[in-house]
């Protein structure tokens, strides 16, 4: 997220403010990803300018368009984008993908979202948020197309001969034909399979209906749990909906975010957390608030506790993310001051604050007790918040031999050690060429 996680990071002195418009500071995030031998890299993004442009604003480039520029860049580290099925279509969200797969190598990622923001909405003709369940019946569809569309091309489709002049094999491709509620594509995709036959898929959402489409489609899920207790819970959830998809455990990886400040000592970790905290901007954060709960939140007293507000069961929007905040409020009888502090680094995900020893202690812990299978690092600020992890707490994993030392596969799906599926035949396609 531009220079950091943390919503202030473009002011703190660590961060050059300029570089959240400059390519090659994401190039060099992602080298530094590299050369920590990490999975991958992961763009968020949202399709708004975002709640108070005057202080922030938390997306400035489109997540594919940077990772091909990315791309080139880079040999190994895999290249995950966020993009939406609230607001594009199937073939041509299948398309860009596929293509960033090929010209990475098979280093390609989706990590899918419906998109619950107001502002979101209005700039794609909407008066209000879709509903929920809306939004995830047409995510369900969706997949299914782009999944239908990727498998259009079968292996080896691509014959290239000069001899026969036979570029393809059309017994190979196949349209998808499909027709549903939303969608009407007939396929086949305008792209072959990639070196890893297809884009890993990436789930974000921790809602019931955001649970059930990663337990049907998810290879990786980020999450945001606050405890090893919550994210064993979370875990064992998510597993126990596998089943009814014919999928396992060694199907999918569950990381949890984390937001990490390193220093030599803990208390000098802690001072460096305040210095951020004490940057936010309380006008920003108390809209990036209204937006969680739908409702406006920008007279609120900063020394008061949270009103009542809307069960998540009323929420159209951030379902899963405004429970987490009102529990978090609850549990700790936060202030709004409080809980805003507690929020902009993580929004909702897990801050800890310690030496490179104690980060790596904290990890393992999480492993070992099944609470996670690896985790999303969210440096408060960039490049350096990502140079500190990779440069001081990945040496001591490779150490106590929990990490890699160096990348062992080609492909993304490789990186996360999860075989890539079987092709899904296309419904009710049929061989291009064949007579209609």
């Amino acid at each position: 997220m531009g220079v950091g996680h943390h919503e202030a990071a473009w002011r703190h002195p660590r961060t050059a403010e300029r570089d959240i418009l400059d390519v090659n500071h994401f190039v060099e995030v992602a080298r530094i990803a590299e050369r920590g031998r990490l999975d991958s890299i992961f763009l968020a993004d949202t399709l708004a300018v975002g709640p108070n442009v005057e202080r922030n604003s938390p997306a400035v480039f489109e997540p594919l368009t940077l990772l091909s520029a990315i791309a080139g860049a880079t040999r190994h580290v895999g290249l995950i984008a966020t993009a939406s099925t609230g607001y594009q279509h199937p073939f041509t969200l299948a398309r860009a993908f596929a293509s960033l797969d090929h010209i990475s190598g098979g280093r390609a990622g989706w990590n899918i979202v419906t998109s619950a923001g107001f502002d979101e909405a209005r700039n794609f003709g909407y008066d209000a948020i879709p509903v929920h369940a809306q939004r995830y019946r047409r995510a369900e569809e969706f997949v299914d197309v782009v999944l239908e569309l990727w498998d259009s091309w079968g292996d080896g489709a691509v014959v290239l001969d000069v001899e026969s002049a036979t570029f393809a094999d059309p017994q190979r491709v196949r349209t998808v034909d499909h027709v549903g509620e939303h969608f009407a594509v007939r396929g086949p995709l305008n792209s072959p399979r990639s070196p890893q036959g297809r884009p890993v898929l990436v789930q974000a959402g921790s809602s019931e209906a955001g649970k059930d489409l990663a337990a049907r489609h998810a290879e990786v899920v980020f999450t945001a749990q606050r405890s090893i207790a919550e994210g064993r819970r979370f875990v064992a959830d998510l597993h126990g909906r596998l089943p009814r998809y014919g999928r396992t455990p060694a199907d999918i990886a569950i990381l949890p975010g984390i937001v990490p400040y390193i220093a030599d000592t803990e208390s000098a970790a802690l001072a460096l957390e305040r210095e951020f905290t004490d940057l936010i901007s309380a006008d920003y954060a108390l809209r990036q608030l209204s937006a969680v709960f739908g409702v406006d939140l920008t007279g609120l007293s900063l020394d008061e506790r949270l009103p009542n507000l809307p069960a998540e069961s009323h929420i159209e929007g951030q379902k899963s993310r405004s429970t987490l905040v009102r529990e978090l409020a609850t549990a700790e009888n936060l202030t709004v001051r409080d809980l805003l502090g507690r929020l902009g680094g993580g929004r909702g995900h897990r801050s800890i604050a310690g030496t490179p020893e104690q980060i790596a202690d904290d990890l393992i812990a999480w492993v070992d007790a099944g609470a996670a299978d690896g985790f999303n690092i969210m440096p408060p600020y960039l490049p350096g918040g990502l140079a500190d992890f990779v440069d001081h707490v990945v040496p001591i994993l490779q150490r106590r031999g929990r990490f890699r030392t160096d990348y062992e596969a080609t492909t993304l799906h490789g990186h996360y050690g999860i075989e890539a599926p079987a092709r899904v035949p296309a419904s009710s396609g049929r061989r291009v060429g064949a007579p209609a």
